[in-house]
């Protein structure tokens, strides 16, 4: 049986060479990109279930090549692992919040990483359960699950994909109060390391962009946040 098409995007060579060597142990079909313009191109051509991303990159930056393989159809399903030296926070917040799945800091260990790979590929393998595909409605929001659609009095909302996760994670239990680790729990997976601020970060985004239909979205002081039908 084949196994999984990986996508290392990475300018060092040692680093990508230890990343691709681990990888093939493992029997996964590996390619290679150093640059952010070559991961784009590698991605319409190679077709990965997986895509290890460096986030420091010549040029085009990881984060720009996470955002632009987010934001498109045909790529916005793929996996993404943030690979990166970097220990700012907001790095891997923004990382999060353009959909990354996953992250790992370096200096990384080969079994960790593999964990990591695993993991993300088992989430992404699974069904999604056939509630998943029921359209939420109130007065002024509709949520289109099947579509990855949210419109607003009929408006269309452009949300990342984790906004919208995020959103739709809420709307399913409307009144239910939801803790951050809950959330990141619903939308990621048990144990994703994500810090709480992350959540709030997506919770700011969602409102800005529901614009008055984001008084659905309320916070639950000392503990989380819940979705209302009727907005206050």
């Amino acid at each position: 049986m084949p196994r999984e098409r990986i996508l290392v995007v990475e300018d060092d060579e040692d680093i990508m060479e230890l990343i691709a060597y681990n990888l093939e142990r493992e029997k996964y079909s590996v390619t290679k990109a150093e640059s952010g313009e070559a991961a784009l191109a590698a991605t319409t051509k190679f077709r990965p279930d997986l895509v290890l991303l460096d986030l420091m990159l010549p040029e085009t930056d990881g984060l720009e090549v996470c955002r632009q393989l987010k934001s498109s159809p045909q790529t916005e399903s793929v996996p993404i692992i943030m690979v990166t030296a970097k220990g700012d926070e907001p790095d891997v917040v923004t990382g999060l919040e353009l959909g990354a799945d996953d992250y790992v800091s370096k200096p990384f260990r080969p079994k960790e990483l593999m964990a990591r790979v695993r993991a993300v590929l088992r989430r992404a393998a699974q069904p999604a359960p056939p509630s998943d595909m029921e359209i939420i409605k109130t007065t002024d929001i509709e949520i289109h699950p099947g579509k990855r659609e949210v419109t607003v009095k009929g408006k269309l909302v452009e949300l990342t994909y984790t906004e919208f996760q995020v959103l739709y994670v809420l709307a399913q239990r409307p009144g239910w109060v939801f803790t951050r680790y809950q959330i990141v729990d619903a939308v990621r997976g048990e144990n994703y390391p994500v810090t709480d601020r992350s959540v709030d970060v997506q919770i700011v985004g969602l409102r800005k962009k529901l614009g008055k239909a984001g008084k659905h979205i309320e916070t639950v002081r000392g503990i989380g946040y819940r979705f209302r039908e009727q907005a206050k």
